[in-house]
Formats: C-alpha cells, structure tokens, sequence
C-alpha cells in the first residue's frame, strides 16, 4: 500500500513559509520592526522577496502569521475557550497570570511589540489584526462572562465589553508603556477589583 504523502511541491511550499515566519520572528527580535524589511527577512530565511509577496503583502502580515504561528499554533485561541472551572476569580486570574507570562517573555516580547507598531501605522492589518486575533479572543473572553451570568455570578446586564476592557486593557497599557511591572500580584489584585466590584443577580 502506497503511503499518503503530500506532493513534493507542497512540502517546499511549508517548509519555505516555516522558514520565512521564523526569519520574521528572529529578525524583529535583533533589529526591530522599524530595521527589518522584507528583503532582510528574505534573505534570512533563503527565498526570494516574490516569494513573500505570493503569500503576504507586507512585512506587518507576514509578522502577524508569524505571532499566530508561534504563539497558538496558527490558530486564533485554544477552541475550547478560557478555563471555566465554575469559579469566575480563580478563572481569570489563572488567564491574566498567563498573560503576564506571554508578555514577559523575551520570544514573545518583543515581536508582539513589532506587530503593535505595524497594527498602528497600517489600517488594513489593524482590520486584519482584529479579524484574525483581537475578535476571536474577545469573544472567547465575553463568553466566559456569559458563563458566569448563567452561574449566577454575574448580573445579566452587565456590559460584557466594558467588563472585557476593565480587566484586559490596564495590562496592555502597562505593558505597552512600560508604566509598571506586570506581574501576579498586580493582575491578581486587577481580578479582584475588578470582578468584586460588578453587580451579581438580586443586588
């Protein structure tokens, strides 16, 4: 029986992708965005710059699939959605504990960087960014509070955006500005502020 391989062209074609995302990842993290280019980027990963230009249009796309690849798999989130483990507190400390972690790592770091500077300065990957990372999250994240609603844990007007943003947007701007350091104590003692503070059913 013959084996089920995938044509010889396909397999250069990802191995050719693999190469040029981690050239982005590598070279954004030695030289910054605003110093890379995607000459550089080609000649790093040993393609041609049409190459890139067959699969991306600029080198703020080609470092976006290069954080989604790096960071999850290529995939937006986890499809099973953030933990829910009946307790709303212990749940999103355990999610901003981890984003603290993702954000204070020196791989993530600085691309992550990389990638926030492009999503400003180009509105066509900032649509692109939102469709592809911030919307996704944002509904995994509204959906958790959904769940803690159905819980009794949440009143079932509270505006889930606003709750979202209260929670997440401080870590981002505390990171972005480098005002502070990000670690468990800060993002523990965000969680409660937070979440102790919204209405529950009845009150």
């Amino acid at each position: 029986m013959l084996c089920s391989m995938p044509p010889r062209s396909t397999r250069r074609s990802d191995a050719a992708r693999t190469a040029i995302l981690t050239a982005a990842v590598e070279l954004v993290g030695e030289v910054g965005y605003s110093k890379s280019s995607i000459e550089a980027i080609a000649t790093r990963a040993g393609v041609g710059k049409q190459t890139i230009y067959r699969w991306w249009s600029s080198k703020g796309s080609v470092l976006l699939d290069a954080y989604l690849n790096a960071n999850v798999g290529g995939e937006p989130e986890d499809p099973q959605g953030l933990p829910n483990t009946g307790d709303l507190v212990a749940d999103m400390r355990a999610v901003l504990r981890a984003t603290v972690d993702e954000l204070n790592d020196p791989r993530f770091e600085r691309p992550l960087r990389a990638l926030t500077v492009a999503v400003l300065e180009d509105e066509s990957l900032a649509a692109e960014y939102s469709r592809r990372l911030d919307e996704p999250t944002r509904q995994m994240k509204k959906e958790r509070l959904r769940a803690a609603q159905r819980q009794g844990q949440l009143s079932p007007d509270v505006d889930l955006d606003a709750v979202v943003d209260t929670l997440f947007a401080p870590v981002a701007q505390r990171w972005l500005l480098r005002s502070g350091p990000l670690t468990y104590e800060y993002t523990d003692h965000l969680v409660e502020t937070v979440l102790t503070g919204l209405p529950r059913p009845g009150s």
